[in-house]
């Protein structure tokens, strides 16, 4: 099977204390190495310039990409974390993406700053019959310190198979960050509507809610656990077909992965062991009608 992930691949420079570390990053990258944990062909439609250092990097995990390379730099953050909360400023922005056709079973549209345009989204979701959006890249605005901050926008969501949201995130686009705003945007056209809330987790579909919890031990890194938690819930669906598995493999990536206490890509989860995290949040799921 095969995914196509519409992103831009970043550069991060990620402080954690004392310490700083420089990794490349995105969904582009974080997305694609977790969809080759699961046997998926990865499609990147994305940018980057010529100072993006592991190029080879893609190429020997068999992630595919065309036309990639622009005459600007790739698109960089810093990011300073303290515990489950983080900083981004951004440093560089490369050239937007073009609208390219896929054959692939499903794609993730997973825009960082602006590089995915609305008409784009349009034309993916015209032709694709599954559809994951992460809306982050599309909400995001920087101060005069470049420091990104987010600022409400209206996105058509119409034809969206799944988004994944955080609080803050839902509030820019509905105006709530609970479970109102999981209904409203199920009431714009989403299928699953996923609410993440640092280690509390639920999921909408049709009149109930899915609920886990991540157990709560110390968190490290966590640039990255969305976009592997997308991936998982992606490929999982296109797999098996059905919502509540993908939803606790999603939840055993994101926990397999902090849980590593790695810094950047080295923290992408292996099959195994988001299977039997997977296994355990199925057993303990929660839900209740609304």
């Amino acid at each position: 099977m095969k995914i196509a992930l519409f992103s831009h691949c970043a550069i991060d420079s990620i402080t954690i204390g004392d310490s700083n570390y420089e990794q490349i990053g995105g969904p582009a990258c974080y997305g694609g190495i977790t969809a080759r944990q699961f046997k998926f062909d990865v499609e990147l439609v994305t940018k980057f310039g010529s100072d993006f250092p592991h190029k080879q990097y893609l190429t020997d995990n068999k992630i595919n990409f065309e036309d990639a390379l622009s005459e600007k730099k790739t698109t960089k953050f810093s990011i300073n974390i303290v515990g489950p909360d983080r900083t981004l400023k951004l440093e560089n922005q490369c050239d937007p993406i073009e609208y390219t056709r896929t054959n692939a079973d499903g794609c993730i549209v997973s825009p960082i700053f602006h590089e995915i345009s609305t008409e784009t989204l349009d034309r993916i979701k015209h032709d694709t019959n599954f559809l994951l959006l992460d809306p982050q890249g599309f909400l995001r605005r920087i101060n005069s310190e470049k420091t990104i901050f987010l600022e409400k926008t209206d996105l058509d969501l119409s034809n969206i198979n799944t988004i994944k949201v955080s609080p803050e995130e839902a509030q820019q686009l509905v105006g709530s960050s609970d479970t109102d705003a999981m209904m409203l945007l199920q009431k714009k056209g989403v299928g699953h509507v996923i609410l993440t809330n640092k280690t509390e987790v639920s999921m909408l579909v049709k009149d109930r809610i899915y609920s886990i919890t991540l157990p709560n031990k110390k968190i490290y890194d966590t640039t990255g656990i969305g976009d592997i938690f997308c991936a998982t819930f992606c490929c999982s669906m296109l797999r098996e077909r059905d919502f509540l598995w993908a939803f606790c493999f999603a939840g055993g990536a994101a926990q397999a992965a902090l849980d590593s206490k790695n810094v950047g890509l080295l923290k992408i989860p292996k099959k195994g062991t988001i299977e039997t995290n997977a296994s355990y949040f199925y057993n303990l799921m929660k839900y209740r009608s609304i």
